[in-house]
């Protein structure tokens, strides 16, 4: 049902109540999902513009270049709610659909990421809700035979109820072979193709701005889509062929909103109107009303505009791929959304109102008052076992029983497989290629919004500089709950405000991306911690060059790189103590923007056989996930911040590297704080502190980092 204030408008401008179908076009065209009425005045103080920018914000996916004719296609997409009421459906059709705004674009899809968060894994329902999310974006993606490079699974009791499922895609074209979402030409024909129209997915646009209730999964079951990844690849493989045969003026795929908003938003952004014959469009189910075929969001559907000598064509191709598809309508001077049905005509509304009318407006914004304690706990007497904990703990723990489940080399484009900090692909030759990273720390944002918000971008940042890679663009996803309550506002802004700070000063442009709010439980009365999720895609000039992510020989120089402050609030350490309102989350480092590039450098030198970012859990944690079949022997006693606060501090801006050439490495890391702290070698590690040695053999250390892997399994 429309808002009262948004009726009266409506009526206001059309001079009369709106039809039930026009009602549902405004309900959903309208909605904070699609409209972006609590976000639009932040999103506009992001940076979305750089030299190698071709299409920022505002289609189906942006485009950044490449070199020598090749460009990236890339975008990021929610599917939360749908993925609480039906978790394999709900995944699977998120994977679906920002393939197809990858597809829509004339780009091929090259890889996946999916930054996923739950509820802790001891509740029977967030396990379940967990496998089958995996399930489905597995069942997906190795269908449609696009690799998941790289993910992030995190967990924490405010995702019980609500839990997230971010997805990014990336794609590859030639630039002189990309279509976008804009109309072209009044008199060209809209084609719909794809999978029929049934009632799956209906309003699902409105159903993701709005809470979830205990009454949830039964009542909005309807809500969700069903994916057929099969007829996905049949759909790829049609709508780049009758792109790359110049058939197609411009493409959107049926994503929120269904056909209502695919083929309005199109017209509009062309500065035109639509006629479209709803009898036309085939359906699952011949007893569909007008409203349900138009908010309808059916998967697997495409709308493309084609000039009329070319139907005929475009109609053949579809044919060839088994495809059912039909002339629908067409693109008019006169700038009206015009519906008719059975002779009738059942929405007549100015095509700039509906796509554009939705009121924006900045909310009310207060921060939650929360005291945060300055005194630290006593020192574990056994930091061995300490470490074994973090270790343990699903935020840290292997993702191994995650991404076995995926097929990430098809395509046969993988250099570097997950597990590490970031994704590697090769393209166009087998010097260069693209690196990727994802996610975000939601305790680190929830504790200082805005600082947190940087993190984010500076985390990913160093990822993808652990493998060389300079960082060209971002997306988000940006999760929250209630905008309407000043608190969540206040995070939602502060945080989107630090990611965009951060972005600019390591000259990142954010492309593109998504908010979803509304992410609260009645259930358990909880709003989601804020997560501010991004996807990052960085370019590697010599894949010769990328170093692993675990020890490689005996003998080598330990060397860590960044500042280790006294910074233990919200990390995974205070976490495991139940000390969640205690000490200073991580700060962003004055001279990140020189770090970066000074690793990037490095790593471009040749002259490094590892490296590892240091992120959750600290340095313990990352010189433990560095331990393979060669060890390394690490001494502390030089630090002067006390000994937890050495070992877990959480600071950004940190890497552990190795190195045969420690004189030649440490001169070109001269601008930037670091220090030797150690040798490779032996099995296992061990770590030489001022209050002794710790002790772990890499059976303790695989052991601990199984545990995901045996509460999956158990």
């Amino acid at each position: 049902m429309l808002p009262e204030d948004d009726l009266k408008k409506i009526t206001k401008k059309l001079g009369r109540k709106p039809t039930p179908v026009e009602e549902g076009c405004f309900i959903n065209l309208w909605s904070e999902h699609c409209s972006y009425r609590s976000s639009a005045p932040i999103l506009k103080t992001f940076t979305s513009t750089g030299e190698r920018v071709i299409i920022g914000p505002g289609d189906d996916a942006a485009i950044v270049r490449l070199k020598d004719g090749w460009v990236l296609a890339i975008g990021m997409e929610s599917h939360n709610h749908p993925s609480y009421v039906d978790p394999y459906n709900g995944a699977a059709t998120g994977i679906g659909g920002i393939v197809r705004d990858v597809i829509s674009m004339g780009a091929r899809p090259i890889a996946l990421m999916d930054p996923l968060y739950f509820g802790p894994l001891d509740n029977e329902k967030n396990r379940y809700l967990f496998e089958h999310v995996i399930m489905g974006i597995a069942g997906y993606g190795n269908c449609i035979g696009v690799p998941v490079v790289r993910g992030e699974a995190y967990f924490h009791e405010s995702f019980s109820g609500n839990p997230l499922v971010n997805v990014v895609c990336v794609g590859l074209a030639r630039e002189d072979n990309i279509v976008t979402a804009t109309a072209q030409h009044a008199g060209n024909r809209l084609i719909l193709m794809g999978s029929s129209t049934g009632r799956d997915g209906l309003g699902g646009a409105s159903f993701a701005s709005r809470d979830l209730s205990e009454e949830s999964e039964a009542d909005d079951r309807g809500s969700v889509q069903i994916g057929d990844p099969f007829t996905e690849k049949l759909v790829m493989e049609a709508t780049l062929e009758v792109i790359d045969k110049g058939l197609v003026a411009a493409c959107r795929d049926l994503g929120a909103a269904g056909l209502a908003g695919a083929s309005s938003e199109m017209a509009a952004k062309g500065g035109l109107g639509a006629h479209i014959i709803l009898d036309n469009i085939h359906l699952r189910d011949e007893t569909l009303t007008p409203f349900e075929i138009m908010i309808s969001e059916s998967q697997e559907r495409m709308v493309l505009e084609v000039r009329p000598v070319d139907v005929d064509a475009v109609l053949a191709v579809a044919d060839k791929y088994d495809l059912k598809a039909n002339d629908i309508g067409e693109l008019t001077a006169k700038t009206q959304y015009l519906l008719e049905y059975k002779g009738e005509v059942v929405a007549d509304i100015p095509i700039l109102f509906l796509c554009e009318g939705a009121p924006t407006f900045e909310r009310e914004s207060q921060p939650a008052l929360i005291k945060r304690r300055k005194e630290k706990p006593v020192v574990p007497d056994d930091l061995k076992d300490m470490i074994l904990k973090l270790l343990s703990s699903p935020n840290i723990a292997s993702r191994e029983w995650i991404y076995r489940q995926y097929d990430h080399e098809v395509q046969v484009r993988t250099i570097i497989k997950p597990g590490g900090d970031a994704g590697v692909i090769r393209i166009i030759d087998d010097k260069e290629g693209l690196a990727f990273s994802c996610g975000c720390n939601p305790l680190h944002v929830k504790t200082d919004p805005y600082t947190g918000g940087a993190c984010t971008v500076i985390e990913n940042a160093m990822n993808l500089a652990s493998v060389g890679a300079k960082s060209i663009a971002l997306v988000d996803c940006l999760n929250f709950g209630n905008p309407e309550k000043p608190d969540i506002y206040y995070e939602f802004k502060q945080a989107s405000l630090g990611l965009g700070d951060a972005a600019r000063t390591l000259n990142i442009p954010v492309v593109g991306g998504n908010v979803s709010f509304y992410n609260e439980s009645d259930e358990f009365a909880t709003a989601i911690a804020p997560t501010p999720s991004i996807g990052m895609v960085g370019w590697v000039e010599d894949l010769n060059h990328v170093p692993a992510s675990i020890f490689q020989s005996h003998d080598e120089t330990v060397i860590l790189i960044g500042d280790t402050k006294e910074e233990l609030g919200s990390s995974e350490y205070y976490s495991l103590l139940e000390l969640n309102e205690s000490g200073d989350p991580p700060s962003v480092p004055g001279n990140i923007d020189t770090i970066i590039d000074t690793i990037i450098s490095v790593i471009g030198s040749g002259f490094v056989t590892c490296a590892h970012d240091v992120s959750l859990g600290g340095l313990a944690v990352t010189l433990c996930e560095m331990v393979g079949s060669v060890g390394a022997d690490i001494d502390l006693r030089g630090s002067q911040l006390r000994i937890d606060d050495a070992l877990f501090c959480e600071s950004c801006g940190r890497m552990v590297i190795t190195t045969h050439e420690p004189g030649k490495v440490m001169d070109m890391l001269s601008d930037v704080t670091c220090s030797v702290i150690g040798k490779t070698g032996g099995d296992g590690l061990t770590i030489t502190t001022s209050e002794g040695v710790i002790e772990l053999s890499s059976h303790d250390i695989d052991h601990a980092r199984s545990s995901l892997s045996r509460i999956m399994t158990d």
